[in-house]
């Protein structure tokens, strides 16, 4: 295939090389995996790994739209005011409208076992129907994991706050004490 998609013309930039080809049978239309998503197409990440040019991409079936002055619960700021390439809805609750980008982003730092949708929180449907959109949802453990990034949850104070200190010795003194009382 690297030959063959070295003479291949990309269906968004208009450049040789492209070496996606939209899965539509009958559908002769290439693309370069960089220009995908400039271009409105669609890859999906789970098995058969299949890719769509814009006019052959999967369109959410969900037949709601979102109430005016929508705000996406991602980035808080206005979605359209309808179903589009840019903007999508969970398929569960028809509520949470989110933007590509955002939703992205997201399943980036979730991980798929914590991804969900940002209202309902449903997990199961929201991540087929987000998958099949062409939202990559990776397989690992979310990113407020790394580097032990909560660690500090676990450290107990070290100093007192009362107005009147039984131990001015610390926790260390109160600790081999025990309680006085």
């Amino acid at each position: 295939m690297g030959l063959l998609g070295s003479f291949q013309r990309c269906c968004v930039c208009g450049q040789s090389g492209a070496t996606i080809m939209c899965c539509q049978e009958d559908c002769e239309r290439w693309f370069h995996l960089p220009c995908a998503k400039e271009g409105g197409c669609v890859n999906q990440y789970i098995t058969p790994y299949s890719s769509y040019c814009p006019q052959h991409r999967p369109v959410q079936e969900v037949r709601a739209t979102p109430e005016p002055g929508t705000d996406c619960p991602i980035c808080l700021e206005p979605v359209e005011d309808r179903k589009t390439f840019n903007t999508m809805v969970c398929p569960k609750c028809k509520r949470a409208w989110f933007h590509r980008d955002c939703i992205q982003g997201q399943a980036m730092c979730a991980g798929l076992l914590y991804f969900c949708c940002p209202l309902c929180r449903n997990m199961e449907d929201f991540s087929v129907e987000m998958m099949i959109m062409g939202i990559r949802i990776p397989f690992r453990q979310p990113t407020w994991e790394d580097n032990d990034a909560f660690a500090y949850l676990g450290e107990r104070h070290s100093t007192c706050n009362a107005r009147e200190c039984l131990y001015p010795g610390g926790r260390e003194e109160a600790e081999q004490e025990g309680l006085q009382g």
